[in-house]
């Protein structure tokens, strides 16, 4: 199985490589077999990069936002056109089913820049009347961007930070995780066809040095970065020390709510989509579980008998549910997690095993895992796993979940089930958590802000709100009459 691209890095509207690049095999997580072979960026790719984008940077400012704003609904219409395409190669970057990819992946990036593309047009500063004198403020893109990418999911991720950062008339050089390398690029190529003018929108490929040579960069204005908190304090770190601009969506180990009254088949499928999706490894998961005394048996026993029914297998196949995990490193995490959870005298209720699928016996594959018992001391209750761990915990009354789903240095989501709604509002309102929802989970329109509280982030992805973040506030102050002056 290959999915080579053709070269490793897209720069200036075209790819290039430079082989003394340190090697970065792609694996194809459901075998472990090496799909595609690229380079790093050499320091020369860098400099490249950056310097295309900063060259090209100036003239698409100047570009009217309604023309920006076609460019990026045409490649909008592209994505979506091509999506089942663009879905099997992300399946084969990371490993996700086909079933989820088709739906998730490429279709998510086009919906949000064919939502920016939509909206910047209208997006403009405010005119304050001083009753005579009058003030105006503009809203101006920052120049370079840089966007770091998460494996979790790439080519969306790509587009969250692409789409607002190219809306506001700046340019981006984008750099995936080194795990999934591959659909960027294929972004990139719908960019320039979409009539994006070349250097708009480069990808580099690299480690983590790659990174901090692009966060570092002088001529750098904004870093934007999915990752986990260790990797976000690092590069906020680098960008707060040259006075850059600075969004981190991180990690989290959000709690779910589920209340005694709560419809229990929509709140088990709450939590399976806030636990197992993606094969647990989604930064806004909700993986501890606080389900009210009341239901706990009802829950467990629905919970149980639902993840039984989850489908383990080749994620090309479309009946196939849950995937395998994305390398070597991260299914040793999880897998030690689990053993962490049973040495602290959590009960393994379910799950915890390496299945073996015929032809897929070098996959990192894991089974869907419940652990009852779990106290809020324990660490698989208190760090993130990033894998198909939940843990189900009870509890008695309002205010203690309340004070128990606020213990955590995380603040990224949350999530209420219950079917009486000013509770649901109250509860989420004395929740310390950026992205929340109330009778469902981990849902992540264009139209609504992403972002974390806490350890969890700084600045938030998608809506109105990122454009603010993609651009800087000019005030105009404008005199109409003479200068009143004591000198």
């Amino acid at each position: 199985m290959r999915a080579q691209p053709k070269a490793s890095h897209y720069i200036n509207g075209r790819f290039v490589d430079d082989e003394q690049g340190q090697p970065l095999e792609v694996i194809y997580p459901a075998t472990g077999e090496v799909i595609a072979r690229l380079h790093a960026a050499t320091e020369n790719i860098v400099e490249l990069a950056i310097e295309s984008a900063r060259a090209a940077q100036e003239q698409w400012a100047r570009i009217r936002p309604t023309e920006r704003g076609r460019i990026l609904r045409r490649a909008a219409d592209l994505l979506y056109a091509r999506n089942d395409e663009i879905a099997h190669l992300e399946t084969l970057d990371t490993g996700k089913p086909v079933q989820e990819t088709t739906v998730a992946d490429p279709a998510s990036a086009a919906e949000v820049i064919e939502f920016f593309g939509g909206v910047v047009a209208g997006y403009n500063g405010e005119y304050i009347d001083f009753g005579g004198p009058f003030a105006y403020t503009r809203r101006e893109p920052l120049g370079v961007c840089v966007g770091i990418g998460a494996w979790n999911y790439p080519i969306q991720g790509a587009g969250w930070k692409s789409a607002p950062a190219l809306a506001m008339g700046n340019a981006m050089v984008f750099k995936p995780s080194e795990n999934t390398p591959l659909s960027t690029l294929a972004l990139a190529e719908i960019y320039t066809e979409a009539g994006l003018p070349d250097g708009l929108f480069n990808v580099v490929q690299g480690f983590g040095d790659v990174g901090a040579a692009l966060a570092g960069h002088p001529q750098v204005a904004k870093v934007s970065l999915t990752g986990s908190v260790p990797t976000g304090k690092k590069v906020l770190s680098l960008a707060g020390s040259q006075m850059k601009h600075a969004t981190m969506e991180l990690g989290g180990k959000s709690p779910l709510i589920i209340f005694d009254d709560a419809d229990v088949e929509n709140a088990v499928g709450g939590a399976m989509l806030a636990n197992f999706y993606s094969t647990g490894q989604v930064c806004s998961n909700g993986t501890r579980v606080f389900v009210q005394d009341g239901i706990y048996d009802r829950f467990l026993e629905r919970l149980t008998a639902r993840t039984r029914k989850i489908v383990i297998g080749d994620p090309l196949d479309p009946d196939t549910q849950m995937g395998p995990l994305i390398n070597k490193a991260q299914h040793e995490k999880v897998t030690g997690y689990i053993e962490i959870g049973k040495a602290d005298g959590a009960t393994l209720h379910y799950g915890g095993g390496v299945p073996q699928l015929q032809g897929f016996e070098g996959g990192f594959y894991i089974e869907p895992t419940i652990f009852t018992g779990v106290t809020d001391e324990m660490r698989i209750a208190r760090e993130e796993i990033f894998g198909p761990v939940m843990s189900v915990l009870s509890f008695a009354d309002e205010a203690e979940a309340i004070e128990r789903a606020n213990d955590t240095e995380f603040g990224l989501s949350a999530g209420v089930f219950t079917k009486d709604l000013p509770r649901a509002h109250r509860v989420i309102a004395e929740i310390k958590a950026g992205s929340c929802w109330i009778n469902h989970y981990n849902l992540a329109p264009a139209e609504l802000p992403f972002g974390g509280f806490k350890q969890s982030g700084v600045g938030r992805e998608n809506s109105l709100a990122a454009l603010a973040h993609y651009s800087q506030l000019k005030s105009v102050y404008v005199e109409t009459g003479d200068v009143d002056s004591p000198y």
